[in-house]
């Protein structure tokens, strides 16, 4: 007998590439369908994964379902009944029965929900059990239709529920999916076998089939264990690839960690560090004793001190005899850098300058040659710093703050003006430990959650104000300056908007200046502005002659002003919860105290979520893991702009321990193989490219 043998790896990607519409009972209207779920591939079919299932297999009578559960229930259709209790308001009633009771699925203003249902029909509702006028009653139930006959087929099964649309029905579509399933389940496994037995995964062929058709739920589960295990291992291995790249293969600069320089720095500091400053301190100070670059990421929630910290090393930098860069996304932050660390610098006898786009051509020139020589040694500034005509004598530090304003290619052009310089990431924006690790899991991190003002109640009082009470939030401003203080105005728009009812920031500091503050000083600051113009504004506000500053959300990050004690935010349920964070960060900075006033109007659950969680906690990082469960990764962090890839399987709110374990799995892995070219890891590495090129891609042009 001739022996067949097993599917190679090409021939594994060849069967998940095909069309889809050449997979088996695809003809060219379901070949439409599948186009509009975006299935293009047998493979996008293989993971078009059910998002739900019905459990069929412990069907409880009606009589023992109990108001508050969620279950799905079973019955034939007794009576449907379509009520009109007033204009513009239909519900439809589809009654329920078994021989032990009656169930009510209830719909309102969708009255061809009526015309679904047929008396007799077998049924089963999913959803969340609720008692009204001594009825049990599911509203907005999932419905799946399990036929007329006695005994249907489908009970005694955990039945999936896929994603479908016009034209392709629910069972046609489990059909389509069961035969793609067949067609791949002899490929290889990818998953080196020790690793799927030290965590005890299934193996893919058969995770694949159990997520799709599972015996029961507990199999679902263990399926979904192996699938997201996959995803996360996968982008972990980029993201370690990265960090093996940077950190190993290119030797750095060893630091000096314990010279006159930063011994200065320290005596000029005017306040004592905080144990978490302390820590993260120590953390970055010892990444840049060792002759591997650093590649470590800051993270501090507002009014943590991120900026002292850096301070450390750039003093380090000074005592080595190299050079730092400290790279602003904005000229009106890498001004405040300048205005606040330099004088630290010059008290510690450290050489420093800025350059940004609007420097004039002679001073320009002045400072490029001063860095060229190696006569300064920081430099502060924006992603001028990264321009072709800077040249540093001997870069070894690269210091990027906001760091996700900045694209990929922007951070590692900064790092590329020195030899395997360190690289130190910041952000005031707190990011939950599954997203950092996510997004950026190619750096060591460091946190800062404690504020040098610290140990007692909060700085910032944060109050929920409704259209009513807008007279006394704008005499609290008042109150504000009449004692020497000043305010923000928070607007989400720049320009009015017929489409986003709105307040803009241009049409509200007029109407401020004219209606309502006509007796102070109101100013305007938008992004729209030039560089020069911003500067202007915010000069002028420091130096208190402008009382009120109406502003976009230019001045979320990084702009210190300590004199501001009231922020009113415009349309607040319009933002996330990360931004109202930052932007709130913004007052109370200074020796008193500030007071944030939300306007909004929330109209939907999640909006009212949101603006309840704000009120209630000071910490950015509670309330980064409450975006994340509100809005998802994606959402959060905006995974257009910041390239988050898409996890389909994994859920970084549900998965923390898979991520763990995949993570120490793929720097085990990159230590061991950094290229996976050994013969049981090439299928890995392959996939792992396949899945998330960006990070490999990254790696290759690093």
């Amino acid at each position: 007998m001739r022996r067949v043998s097993s599917p190679s790896r090409v021939e594994r990607l060849a069967r998940w590439g095909r069309p889809a519409g050449e997979a088996r009972f695809v003809d060219r209207s379901r070949a439409e369908a599948l186009t509009r779920l975006e299935i293009e591939t047998v493979g996008d079919l293989v993971r078009h994964f059910p998002f739900r299932y019905l459990d069929l297999s412990d069907v409880r009578p009606l009589i023992k379902v109990l108001p508050g559960d969620e279950l799905t229930v079973t019955g034939r259709v007794h009576r449907i009944t379509v009520k009109r209790p007033r204009p513009r308001l239909s519900i439809v009633e589809v009654a329920i029965t078994d021989s032990t009771g009656i169930l009510l699925g209830v719909w309102f203003n969708q009255p061809y929900m009526a015309d679904r249902f047929q008396e007799g029909e077998h049924v089963a509702f999913a959803g969340r059990v609720e008692q009204e006028y001594g009825f049990l009653q599911m509203k907005n139930p999932f419905v799946e239709k399990l036929g007329r006959a006695e005994g249907p087929s489908y009970l005694g099964r955990v039945l999936p529920v896929h994603r479908t649309t016009e034209g392709l029905t629910t069972n046609w579509l489990r059909r389509l999916v069961a035969s793609a399933v067949d067609d791949v389940a002899d490929v290889p496994d990818f998953l080196p076998v020790n690793l799927r037995m030290r965590h005890g995964l299934f193996s893919e062929r058969v995770a694949l089939r159990a997520m799709h058709f599972p015996r029961d739920m507990a199999e679902a589960t263990e399926a979904r264990r192996r699938l997201a295990y996959d995803e996360l291992l996968c982008l972990q291995l980029g993201l370690a690839s990265r960090r093996h790249a940077i950190t190993v293969e290119r030797p750095g600069i060893a630091h000096v960690i314990d010279g006159p320089a930063l011994a200065r720095l320290r005596e000029a500091l005017p306040f004592a560090l905080t144990d978490d400053q302390v820590a993260a301190v120590g953390e970055i100070l010892g990444d840049m004793k060792s002759s591997r670059p650093m590649n470590r990421m800051l993270l501090g929630d507002v009014g943590t001190g991120k900026t002292a910290v850096a301070a450390h090393a750039l003093a380090a930098v000074a005592d080595t005899g190299t050079q730092a860069a400290m790279m602003a996304p904005t000229e009106v932050l890498a001004v405040q850098y300048a205005e606040r660390v330099g004088p630290l610098l010059d008290e510690a006898g450290i050489s420093w300058a800025l350059l940004t786009g609007s420097l004039a051509a002679k001073p320009r020139a002045d400072v490029l040659a001063d860095v060229a020589s190696g006569e300064t040694i920081v430099l502060f500034g924006t992603h001028a710093l990264i321009e072709k005509d800077v040249k540093y004598q001997r870069l070894s530090l690269a210091i990027v703050d906001e760091q996700h304003r900045f694209g990929v290619a922007q951070r590692l052009a900064l790092r590329q003006k020195g030899t395997a310089a360190d690289m130190l990431v910041m952000t005031a924006t707190p990011i939950p430990r599954s997203l950092a690790l996510t997004r950026f899991g190619d750096l060591e991190t460091s946190y800062l959650r404690q504020r040098p003002h610290g140990e007692g109640e909060p700085r910032v009082s944060t109050r929920l104000v409704t259209k009513t009470h807008r007279d006394a939030a704008y005499e609290e401003v008042r109150s504000a300056v009449r004692q020497g203080r000043q305010a923000y105005v928070v607007c989400a728009l720049v320009d009015e908007s017929d489409a986003l009812q709105a307040r803009s920031a241009n049409a509200e500091a007029r109407r401020l200046q004219r209606e309502v503050f006509s007796d102070l000083r109101v100013g305007l600051l938008t992004g729209k502005m030039t560089p020069p113009e911003r500067l202007d504004v915010m000069r002028r506000f420091r130096d208190g002659t402008v009382d009120v500053l109406v502003a976009t959300t230019v001045i979320e990050v990084g702009v210190d002003v300590p004199n501001v004690t009231v922020m009113l935010i415009e349309d607040a349920e319009r933002f996330g919860l990360a931004q109202l964070h930052q932007l709130r960060g913004r007052v109370g900075r200074g020796q008193y105290p500030g007071s944030v006033l939300l306007f909004a109007d929330p109209k939907t659950d999640e909006s009212r979520t949101r603006m309840k969680a704000v009120v209630a906690t000071t910490d950015g990082f509670v309330l980064a893991e409450e975006d994340l469960r509100l809005r998802g990764a994606g959402q959060m962090m905006g995974e257009a702009q910041h390239g988050l890839p898409e996890l389909t399987v994994a859920s970084l709110i549900n998965d923390a321990d898979l991520l763990d374990l995949a993570r120490a799995d793929a720097r085990e892995l990159i230590a061991d193989d950094p290229h996976l070219s050994m013969p049981e890891h090439i299928p890995l590495g392959t996939e792992a490219k396949r899945r998330f090129s960006d990070a490999w891609t990254w790696v290759s042009s690093g």
